[in-house]
């Protein structure tokens, strides 16, 4: 399984982006899939997952309530969909997968090149 993360983009605080996670292969429609992102200077950090069926999420504490991440098996991608952007959510957002739940260990089988957000204060 091959991941690509898109959507990214400069955004002013306040404003929103959704993001992408697009697989190739077989199988994605059984992987739970993980969000993280990496600040420049900064150690890699949770943002969100889901599971495979889409029913099952989790997000890190200081983001519940702006970002809300979704699935469409068919079309094989994760959304991340994220509001209220501040300046502090600048990073390179990565999305991984893994054929358990790994929820916010990072210990995910499949990673992505991931995309670059960064909100402008």
């Amino acid at each position: 399984v091959q991941l690509q993360a898109s959507g990214g983009g400069l955004v002013q605080a306040g404003g929103s982006l959704r993001l992408s996670c697009t697989a190739s292969g077989r199988g994605f429609e059984t992987l739970a899939v993980g969000w993280f992102r990496q600040a420049p200077g900064k150690e890699r950090e949770f943002v969100a997952t889901i599971d495979w069926s889409g029913s099952v999420t989790d997000y890190a504490d200081s983001l519940k309530g702006r970002f809300t991440v979704s699935r469409n098996n068919a079309e094989r991608t994760v959304y991340l969909q994220m509001n209220n952007l501040e300046f502090e959510d600048t990073g390179n957002y990565i999305c991984a997968a893994d054929s358990s739940w790994r929820g916010r260990i990072g210990g995910y089988d499949y990673w992505g090149q991931g995309t670059q957000v960064t909100v402008s204060s």
